[in-house]
C-alpha cells in the first residue's frame, strides 16, 4: 500500500503543475465537451503511466539514457505544441458552431483526442527522468519489488488520471457557463500561452 501511496505523490507531482497539456486539455473541454477533454486527459495519464513504468523498472539508467536524446526531443516538442497553438486559434477564429455541429462526439473523434495527447505527452522525455529521481530519491529503488513496482505504477497513473479528468470537468462547465465571446477569449488565451509554452521549451 505504501507503494501505491508513493506511486499517487509522484503522479500528482508530475500532473498538477499547470502546463501546455493541462492548458489543452482544458480548452479541448471548451471546445467540444467533457468526453473530449476526457479522453485527452486519459492519453496524458496513460504517457505517465509509461514512463512511471520504466522508471519503476530500470530506474536511472533508462533515465539517463532518455537524456542522451532529450535535445532533439525538446524540439519536435516544441514544434508540435506551436503547430497545435496555430491550429488552435484559427479555430477560435471561426464562426461559432451550430447546434447540429455540436453533437456528442463520436468514438473515432474521442480515441483520435486520446493518441493525440498521448503521443503529445510522452515526447516529453523529462518525465521519465522525474519519475526515475523520485524512485532513486526516496530510497525505494533498490529493494522494489514486482509487486511494489506495479502498485507505484498504479497510484501515478490514478493521480494523473483523476487530476487530469478534473482539468476535463472545469473545461466542460467553461464550455456550459460561459458566453461564447469568453469561450472564444479563454481559447485564444489558451493556444498563446501553448505558443509562450514552446518557446520556453526552446530556450530551455
Amino acid at each position: 500500500m505504501e507503494s501505491f501511496l508513493t506511486g499517487m505523490v509522484a503522479g500528482f507531482g508530475i500532473a498538477v503543475p499547470v502546463g501546455a497539456i493541462a492548458v489543452l486539455i482544458v480548452e479541448t473541454g471548451i471546445r467540444c465537451g467533457f468526453r473530449c477533454a476526457a479522453s485527452a486527459g486519459a492519453g496524458a495519464a496513460t504517457a505517465d503511466l509509461v514512463y512511471a513504468g520504466i522508471a519503476a523498472a530500470g530506474g536511472a539508467g533508462i533515465a539517463s539514457s532518455v537524456r542522451s536524446i532529450d535535445e532533439p526531443l525538446r524540439y519536435v516538442s516544441a514544434l508540435v505544441l506551436v503547430a497545435i497553438a496555430v491550429v488552435g486559434l484559427r479555430r477560435a477564429m471561426r464562426p461559432p458552431a451550430s447546434p447540429a455541429s455540436s453533437a456528442i462526439p463520436s468514438r473515432g473523434e474521442l480515441l483520435a483526442t486520446y493518441g493525440r495527447f498521448l503521443g503529445l505527452t510522452i515526447i516529453n522525455p523529462a518525465t521519465v527522468a522525474y519519475f526515475a529521481a523520485f524512485v532513486i530519491g526516496l530510497g525505494i529503488a533498490a529493494d522494489l519489488t514486482l509487486g511494489d513496482g506495479v502498485l507505484f505504477v498504479a497510484g501515478a497513473f490514478l493521480a494523473s488520471l483523476s487530476w487530469q479528468t478534473l482539468l476535463a470537468g472545469v473545461g466542460s462547465v467553461a464550455r456550459h457557463r460561459l458566453s461564447v465571446g469568453i469561450q472564444r477569449a479563454a481559447m485564444v488565451g489558451g493556444n498563446l500561452l501553448v505558443l509562450a509554452m514552446a518557446g520556453l521549451v526552446l530556450a530551455r
